[in-house]
């Protein structure tokens, strides 16, 4: 199986290396996870993975098929679950307990963490997309903040409608993001903690996906 995990972002805080350096690392609770379900290649579903559940909650709070699927694998709801694709078969059963331990046994340097980055609300176009906004002077008024014309965009011929993509206001944030390559900078299997170098997308209490790297070993 695939070094992968499921967790919860804790904070930021720094250690020392060897060089007596300080090092920013991201604190992340990670595990220990329950394997809810194994998908199988030669079965209906047609490609291997594993279903991964973090942080049981109390039934009450859960659903009847949630708790009747959790079931099946000996475990209670679960608050954060997530699919891991594998390249192979795995041997690992349903009920299986995944730790911190796996990115030991696999020496992992590098990890992947997938996390949905902080919401920033209803965002213009200056603090979304960077734009430089209107002269402060010349006759604007009230217009400094404005992304401009956008008729220069329209689509088709005649100019009726705006193409997709073009860049104005709307949300900002709470996106899906993944951040690569991030070094593996310890692992406390006694305390289910991982420290990853630098920052990890999201706020702290923020659920997160590790896995080794996918393009660097």
């Amino acid at each position: 199986m695939v070094a992968a995990i499921l967790g919860r972002k804790i904070g930021m805080t720094c250690v020392f290396d060897e060089q007596g350096a300080s090092v920013p690392v991201t604190v992340i609770q990670a595990g220990p996870c329950r394997v809810l379900q194994v998908r199988r290649s030669e079965g209906k579903d047609g490609y291997d993975a594993v279903q991964l559940g973090f942080e049981e909650i109390d039934p009450r709070r859960s659903t009847k098929p949630m708790i009747g699927h959790a079931g099946k694998a000996g475990s209670g709801p679960v608050r954060f679950i997530r699919e891991i694709r594998l390249a192979s078969p795995t041997d690992t059963e349903p009920g299986a307990e995944v730790t911190v331990e796996l990115f030991k046994q696999h020496d992992v340097k590098y990890v992947d963490i997938i996390a949905t980055s902080k919401g920033r609300g209803f965002a213009g176009v200056m603090r979304r997309h960077n734009f430089g906004g209107q002269p402060d002077s010349h006759g604007t008024e009230r217009k400094h903040r404005s992304p401009g014309s956008i008729g220069g965009h329209a689509a088709g011929a005649t100019g009726r409608g705006i193409k997709k993509g073009k860049r104005m206001a709307g949300q900002m944030g709470h996106h899906r993001c993944t951040v690569r390559n991030q070094i593996l900078v310890g692992v406390d299997v006694e305390q289910h903690v991982l420290l990853v170098r630098g920052g990890v997308p999201g706020p702290n209490g923020g659920y997160v996906m590790v896995r080794a790297s996918k393009t660097r070993s």
